[in-house]
């Protein structure tokens, strides 16, 4: 029997990258084209988010509830799970991503300043929204594997850690939890089929620390000057 130290990240991976690939691709072909509906309405968020209006906020809350609940039927538990056992059990937790967003986004002023973490969230959800599409065809893959927003878990997650650290409220740090722990998961995945967006997605959830350290640093500081 070999022993723990011979094994590599590739030998606990379930299926091979052509199959994970080809799944996006038959994912992709099944939806079309709502993803250009889809990437329509990450620009009009952008646009609530440079000029907001009295409604805007519970409608990038509802829209963000909306694309996790689907993300978690349509990609996680109808097709992920096809051939990753563990996705029938993430996929509940995409569920209750929803809830939060739900409860807590709906209190939350999404607006973009130009300050504090608010350029870095913005960095992430533009990335997400149009460059993360490219990363198939700049891995030497074909445009129909590419990864689009409020389509496949990736882009949402990164989306919604941009978005979260552009938001003021409390509690809202809650909403980062799941993002980042998906980013983890997938950063893990991708490594071990040597994909490039493996650094995105650990870079993500590395920058999504910073709001809820600052939540963990400012609490004492609180106490201390009431």
């Amino acid at each position: 029997m070999p022993e723990w130290w011979t094994y590599s990240a590739e030998d606990f991976l379930l299926f091979s990258p052509r199959t994970y690939w080809r799944l996006i691709e038959r994912h992709n072909e099944a939806l079309w084209p709502a993803h250009v509906l889809l990437l329509l309405l990450g620009a009009a968020i952008l646009l609530w988010l440079i000029r907001p209006r009295p409604w805007s906020h519970r409608v990038i809350a509802g829209t963000l509830t909306v694309l996790w609940v689907w993300v978690a039927w349509g990609f996680l538990w109808e097709r992920y799970a096809t051939i990753n056992w563990a996705a029938s059990y993430v996929a509940p937790l995409f569920a209750l991503q929803a809830v939060l967003m739900a409860l807590i986004g709906s209190r939350l002023r999404w607006s973009l300043s130009w300050a504090g973490r608010a350029p870095v969230g913005l960095a992430l959800f533009f990335y997400a929204l149009a460059l993360h599409p490219l990363a198939a065809f700049l891995s030497g893959r074909s445009l129909r594997e590419a990864e689009v927003f409020g389509i496949t878990p990736d882009p949402t997650a990164i989306a919604t850690i941009g978005l979260v650290m552009m938001a003021d409220g409390r509690w809202s740090w809650l909403l980062l939890a799941v993002p980042m722990a998906w980013c983890l998961a997938s950063w893990a995945t991708l490594h071990s089929m040597g994909a490039p967006e493996q650094w995105v997605l650990l870079g993500a959830m590395l920058v999504a620390l910073v709001p809820v350290a600052r939540r963990r640093t400012a609490r004492p500081a609180s106490a201390e000057h009431p």
